[in-house]
């Protein structure tokens, strides 16, 4: 049996053939300076980054301002909430609850009828601005057998409520 006179391996590692014609350890293409291209042949490939998404970045000045806005409107829409059930939004055959004992500041606020908390009955509601005894007589005229007069003074919202013991 004979073995075949060694020839080049093209699988074997770390060698290398050069094509007809190339002198030996020079490579087929010189690869110029600055020019992209292929590395050279057993030279490692390095792995592809991957791009971030470029997306607009947030600054501490924008994030800011958007809390402060979100802040004062909870505030404002706390606010309106809170007023719905006060006695500006009192209407006649409403019941009210004082929340203070306070004669200058009683708190008055809207309450269920059926609620324990329910005090007052609102007999009339009168819009307009009124002293004490104009008031009084303005109750008597709108609401015969009322018991207590309240009036609120806020500008162009300012009113009187006559009321009774429920």
């Amino acid at each position: 049996m004979t073995t075949p006179p060694p020839q080049g391996n093209p699988f074997a590692q770390g060698q290398q053939q050069q094509p007809y014609g190339q002198p030996q350890g020079q490579a087929p293409f010189p690869q110029q300076a600055g020019q992209p291209g292929f590395p050279p042949p057993g030279a490692p490939v390095p792995p592809q980054q991957q791009q971030q998404p470029q997306g607009r970045k947030i600054s501490f000045k924008t994030i800011k301002n958007i809390v402060i806005v979100l802040i004062v409107a909870g505030v404002a829409i706390g606010g309106w909430i809170a007023s719905r059930d006060d006695a500006s939004a009192a209407a006649v055959g409403d019941c009210m609850h004082r929340g203070s004992t306070d004669d200058n500041d009683p708190d008055l606020e809207v309450v269920d009828c059926g609620d324990t908390k329910a005090q007052y009955k609102v007999l009339a509601k009168i819009e307009g601005n009124f002293s004490g005894i104009t008031a009084q007589s303005k109750c008597e005229a709108e609401a015969k057998d009322f018991e207590y007069v309240y009036t609120e003074t806020n500008g162009s919202k300012s009113f009187l409520l006559c009321l009774k013991d429920k």
